[in-house]
């Protein structure tokens, strides 16, 4: 979120299959297969590298297996905190370095912070690969840990949270408040955005510690895709990467969460909104279930895009709401790795309600559990989810991400080329199952928020009254 990308998505649509994808054989199937090859070196980094000829470029993707899930109590936003501190330099490679390298070599570079990871990522000519491999190692290594450094990005970070949350109308109560509500375990329920107060609370001890408990090779998954073949790669990985030290990291708490058994239903005012809207969680199946794929696929059919059945419902048909866009917590169906949300959220019409809008909801989502999907529809759907899964797999820097991110959620690189495998082999009943089963109104959390009342002028015999 350094760059206040606040949740970047798989997607985009194509028909066209990336020349970048060979097929494993043409008695397979005529799916595009994502080369991966995967080595652990011996200090517990693990490289997924997915080599490609089209373009003399690399993305590269660091990703800590840590996110708000993991950072310390009455710490809301460090995990945050420190990923803007991975940008600020080391004892080797001072402040202001790394991106002037990156950059100056004709590359780019960002970081996230999601729940269960956080990834560091570039994508540049692959002749200065060997710098930012140099560059990673070396903020793996250690940071230039002082008290200038930490207020600044303190500073920083809350002048985000102002800009994208604060002075924004509705500010993401879509992802952060309707979180809060629905679960119930601090690990999944805090603002890992964070207050303001554990944010200044945060001291060069706590940025120290978290570093070396998390920050260790061995936490940690190194993806490369691009113009370079597996044994070049893996033998950067292990010059660059080879010397730093292992380190151990504490066990994560269980904040495994079963679903809800009562709705939960929040009203809120907002002085910014110029219409009401409501944001509607339930909580999703677990990771690598077999519901996830069914549940991903039952998204799309709900929400997907303007040909969806609550698109049409909603905003065509019935003409209550302006939108109807999907959320799954801060990532997308396939990488999380505890409790997160299918989110539905919609603005309506002022002369409209909530109980109408999710009325509408629960009428699509009754229907589908009744009557399942019919079979047009089902293949419209797939085919759209199959072709933005290979679409956003084809920029360089997105691949490597994707890669580092399914081996450090899933432990297995190569689900990249299994999750189509999922989405074709999901069927009308499943579809069934999963509304029965998920999104249901016990499993429910709904955050209603509307315009607030134009507060009344302070009267003139009380200008005390008028402060603040």
């Amino acid at each position: 979120m350094r760059k206040r990308h606040l949740c970047v998505l798989l997607a985009g649509l194509t028909t066209l299959a990336s020349a970048a994808f060979a097929t494993a054989s043409a008695a397979e199937s005529d799916r595009w297969q994502v080369p991966v090859a995967v080595k652990k070196l011996d200090n517990g980094l693990t490289v997924v590298v997915s080599t490609d000829h089209s373009s003399p470029t690399v993305g590269v993707s660091v990703v800590y297996h840590v996110g708000m899930r993991l950072e310390p109590k009455n710490r809301t936003g460090f995990a945050h905190l420190f990923e803007h501190l991975m940008f600020q330099g080391t004892p080797a490679a001072p402040k202001g370095v790394f991106d002037q390298v990156i950059s100056g070599g004709g590359g780019r570079n960002n970081g996230s912070t999601r729940p269960d990871f956080t990834n560091y990522i570039e994508v540049a000519p692959v002749s200065a690969l060997e710098r930012i491999l140099w560059l990673e190692a070396d903020r793996m290594k250690t940071l230039d840990f002082n008290p200038t450094t930490l207020k600044n990005q303190q500073d920083v970070v809350k002048e985000e949270i102002r800009v994208n949350v604060k002075n924004q109308p509705y500010g993401g109560f879509m992802w952060i408040d309707i979180g809060q509500h629905a679960f119930n375990k601090w690990e999944n329920n805090h603002d890992g955005y964070g207050s303001f107060q554990d944010l200044e609370n945060a001291s060069l001890a706590d940025v120290q510690s978290f570093h070396r408990d998390y920050y260790g090779p061995n936490n940690a998954v190194l993806g490369i895709a691009g113009d370079i073949s597996p044994e070049e790669a893996f033998k950067l990985a292990d010059k660059y990467f080879g010397a730093v030290a292992g380190r151990p990291t504490p066990a994560a708490p269980d904040y495994s969460e079963g679903l809800n058994t009562a709705e939960k239903r929040i009203n809120q005012t907002d002085a910014l909104a110029q219409v009401p809207a409501i944001a509607a969680g339930w909580k999703m199946p677990a990771r690598g279930s077999r519901d996830q794929a069914p549940m991903a696929v039952l998204g799309s059919v709900l929400a997907g895009d303007d040909a969806s059945r609550l698109y049409q419902s909603l905003v065509k048909r019935r003409q209550i709401a302006l939108n109807i866009e999907p959320l799954y917590g801060l990532t997308d169906p396939w990488s999380y790795n505890g409790p997160t949300l299918y989110t539905l959220f919609a603005m309506y019409k002022p002369d409209s309600s909530a109980d109408a809008v999710l009325a509408a909801i629960d009428e699509e989502v009754a229907n589908i559990a009744k009557n399942g999907v019919d079979a047009a529809t089902l293949k419209r759907v797939k085919t759209k989810m199959l072709a933005d899964w290979y679409n956003g797999l084809e920029p360089f820097i997105d691949r490597a991400d994707a890669l580092a991110v399914l081996q450090t959620l899933w432990g297995d690189a190569n689900v990249v080329n299994k999750i189509p495998t999922l989405i074709e082999g999901v069927t009308s009943a499943d579809l069934q199952r999963v509304a029965k089963t998920y999104l249901t109104q016990a499993n429910r959390t709904v955050i209603d928020r509307r315009p607030a009342a134009a507060a009344p002028a302070p009267a003139a015999a009380a200008p005390a009254a008028a402060k603040n």
